[in-house]
């Protein structure tokens, strides 16, 4: 993306919202403004080291919409930059004229370039090279033009929902067991370490109002339809959050920033937060999925990579991927995607489960 068009998109009116377990954090951050920006940890990247394939800079159809990376990782002590792995990697578009939101789930397994021209799970990218790389394998992935993104760790979420008064999610059966477990399991840093038993246990199911921990916990949960369901589930948990989120005073929502500020990494800045300040109750979540996209993928073990997500084929989910974010209908890959899309069919065909 050239510097001149850069500057130019920051001057167009900003219309931010995130998603997943991060999403909400960038909401009161943009809620409460300049004033509490200067707490929140900064990871600048050069954005001239950002990737954006050729065909998407000059692409008009995606123009009027924001691309924002959010990362979710594994952090326990404020560790949100290289080295830890994304638990949690999504999109969030939004169109700037309308203030409709769309969030894409990127399955942490999925078998992707990496950013670098080698190939593993989607979720090593951030660990190799922090949010610049992760960025970088969005964006040759997927035809997208990211420059910006947030990232966040368990304790951040925990402490906002508690403060939030806790969120109502519909809990089914088969879910109860492993969102105990993973209360019991979620601040345990050694594998023989004694598991956490001062935890408020979920009984029943249905809809109920669940804790930070319990919140969170249920996010987690992997053992009830795989990554897909667990991805999906982090989004319940994101629009429920939303939800309470705007019936809260300005008031709350700076209290609760100053307790979770430590836990948040970004590049945004204080006029990018403060313009939204006028309009967030008005952005409206319209669609949501996950990448690769249910009937175009597989699943297989890749060697020593292990157990991965496999586009079927990457062309036809970015095709679908566009369609759904910029309501694009026949989008043409760019000649990158093209490539990267037969490495993948070449290094995973022989592996899939049919």
């Amino acid at each position: 993306m050239s510097a001149k068009r850069r500057k130019a998109k920051q001057r167009r009116r900003i219309i931010f919202f995130a998603v997943e377990i991060v999403a909400l954090i960038v909401l009161l951050i943009a809620i409460v403004g300049v004033n509490m920006v200067t707490k929140i940890d900064k990871i600048k990247i050069n954005e001239e080291d950002i990737v954006v394939n050729p065909q998407v800079e000059n692409n008009k159809e995606m123009k009027g919409y924001r691309n924002i990376a959010l990362f979710g990782v594994d952090s326990r002590k404020g560790k949100l930059g290289k080295g830890s792995r994304s638990d949690t990697v999504m999109i969030a578009s939004i169109n700037q004229d309308t203030g409709d939101v769309k969030l894409v789930s990127v399955y942490r397994d999925t078998y992707l370039n990496l950013g670098t021209d080698s190939y593993n799970k989607a979720n090593a990218a951030y660990a190799q090279g922090g949010p610049e790389q992760a960025i970088n394998m969005l964006n040759m992935n997927f035809d997208l033009d990211i420059t910006e993104y947030v990232t966040v760790g368990f304790d951040a979420l925990i402490e906002t929902i508690d403060e939030l008064g806790g969120i109502d999610i519909d809990v089914h059966d088969n879910e109860i067991d492993h969102l105990n477990n993973y209360q019991r399991s979620m601040f345990v840093e050694n594998e023989n370490d004694a598991l956490n038993e001062n935890i408020v246990k979920v009984t029943h199911s249905g809809m109920q109002t669940l804790n930070g921990l319990q919140a969170t916990a249920y996010c987690r949960i992997r053992y009830v339809g795989d990554d897909f369901g667990r991805a999906e589930r982090q989004r319940k948990v994101l629009m429920a959050c939303m939800d309470k989120a705007k019936t809260m005073s300005p008031t709350t929502l700076v209290s609760i920033l100053n307790k979770v500020m430590e836990n948040v990494y970004t590049n945004l800045d204080v006029t990018e937060m403060a313009s939204i300040l006028s309009d967030v109750a008005n952005y409206q979540i319209v669609a949501q999925d996950g990448v690769p996209f249910e009937d175009s993928r597989a699943t297989g073990t890749i060697g020593k990579k292990g157990s991965c997500v496999i586009p079927l084929d990457l062309e036809t989910n970015v095709v679908k991927l566009h369609e759904l974010l910029f309501d694009v209908t026949e989008y043409e890959p760019s000649d990158q995607v093209k490539q990267y899309s037969q490495k993948v069919q070449a290094d995973t065909s022989q592996y899939m489960k049919k």
